[in-house]
């Protein structure tokens, strides 16, 4: 019974393993995105705009990111979302202010440059990928069903008021497909 039980988890083990591989191999390992107040859901008019670059380890089992916002006021989190282009989806991995689901502070003012960069791993993964394996968020990226955007908030009482305070999301950018 014990060796049944062993055998079905290293089959499971590597089928995981093999699916990594596969997702992982269908972008080289490498997958980038410009992000854009036009491509948030819904639009936003705003200057800001940024670039989020992974790099996902061979094994599959990590992702190395940079995220870069220019011309952007009061960042205060940034993620990866599932969903498709037309769609605001839940959060699955944080990003800035760290891979810590905490959000930084309001009103931090202008930000021109590296907004985060770092490492996650399943781990990290949250919301409706909460306890799965990494794999399942390289899938979804390479279907096209996940992106990165950044969310801003002046801390002053109203929202959506404009640039620098659009806690729902200010900049976003696809992923994959």
């Amino acid at each position: 019974m014990r060796k049944r039980y062993l055998i079905g988890v290293l089959v499971g083990l590597s089928v995981a393993a093999a699916a990594a591989a596969v997702a992982v191999a269908a972008f080289n390992g490498n997958v980038g995105t410009h992000l854009k107040g036009q491509y948030e859901v819904p639009f936003r008019n705003t200057d800001a705009q940024g670039q989020a670059m992974f790099r996902i380890s061979d094994d599959g089992r990590s992702v190395d990111y940079k995220l870069i916002a220019s011309n952007i006021d009061n960042a205060f989190m940034a993620h990866i979302h599932m969903g498709a282009s037309n769609v605001a989806g839940p959060i699955v991995v944080w990003l800035y202010p760290g891979t810590t689901p905490v959000p930084g502070p309001f009103g931090s003012g202008r930000h021109d440059g590296v907004l985060a960069e770092g490492t996650f791993t399943a781990a990290n993964l949250v919301g409706p990928l909460a306890g799965h394996p990494l794999s399942d968020l390289i899938d979804a990226i390479a279907s096209g069903n996940a992106y990165v955007n950044v969310h801003t908030n002046d801390g002053v009482d109203g929202t959506n008021t404009g640039p620098g305070d659009f806690p729902g999301g200010e900049i976003r950018g696809q992923l994959g497909g």
